[in-house]
């Protein structure tokens, strides 16, 4: 099939379908929504789009001369969607203007999977392209993969706690972790897990008389990683509140289909 643009001209039930893609904030994003079906999947690269902007608005986001997605706005993902291979500009634009507030030029190619992180510098937003992870983790492996854009809680250190331990008796998985840090090829064996943040450097302690238990930045919910995944971990400010002052959002880069 041949299409006239970078992106497939989009029937009205198509459209639906990619406003489905556009997902709540803090929603975590479900692998595979948008992408082309059977062998011709091949033949497309898939881009989704992370906004950790606080600072932007809402945001459309144009590849070439098409739009992938309108309005999205700070912790929004909007799941794999195919585009044509070649070399494209990719700009974050005001919402339903053509002013970029920010843009980068890469190549994308099939049937790799990218991700184009929309986020904060201390020179205002930027956009960059990253390449995913589409081959499975090591063995009874996860792999994860941090992604730093929490402005307000300074370097961290990262726990997975698995089920049935705890805190004290668990390793950070990443150590001074700062804004804009992107942290690679970190593995956990599979398992169920609370992820934990805590200023770096911090030792865990427990509560005695005198000196209450270490208070984390974050603990998430308990999530399972099954074998052979990929997980990006986004790190984010909270807004509205101040407690806690960071949430993390988890996206699905790859998950095994030999897995259940």
């Amino acid at each position: 099939m041949t299409l006239p643009s970078p992106l497939a001209k989009l029937s009205g039930g198509m459209r639906l379908l990619l406003s489905a893609c556009l997902l709540c904030p803090l929603t975590l994003a479900l692998a595979g929504c948008g992408q082309v079906n059977g062998s011709t999947q091949t033949q497309y690269a898939q881009l989704r789009v992370i906004d950790a902007s606080t600072t932007a608005g809402g945001l459309d986001v144009q590849v070439g001369s098409s739009v992938l997605a309108y309005n999205i706005g700070f912790g929004s993902v909007v799941n794999y969607t195919p585009v044509l291979p070649g070399t494209y500009t990719i700009s974050a634009n005001q919402a339903g203007t053509k002013t970029a507030i920010s843009s980068v030029r890469g190549s994308l190619a099939a049937p790799t999977e990218y991700t184009l992180l929309i986020g904060t510098t201390s020179g205002g937003t930027q956009a960059q392209l990253l390449t995913d992870q589409s081959q499975p983790a090591p063995g009874t492996q996860s792999l994860i993969r941090i992604l730093d854009q929490a402005t307000l809680i300074g370097a961290v250190d990262i726990y997975f706690i698995p089920q049935g331990g705890s805190l004290l008796t668990t390793k950070p998985v990443a150590t001074a972790v700062n804004l804009n840090d992107i942290r690679t090829g970190v593995t956990v064996p599979t398992n169920t897990y609370q992820i934990v943040i805590l200023p770096a450097g911090t030792v865990p302690v427990a509560a005695t008389a005198t000196t209450p238990a270490t208070v984390a930045l974050y603990t998430s919910a308990a999530t399972a990683f099954p074998a052979g995944s990929a997980r990006t971990l986004v790190l984010l400010d909270t807004q509205v509140t101040s407690t806690p002052p960071a949430q993390v959002i988890i996206v699905s880069d790859y998950d095994s289909p030999y897995v259940t």
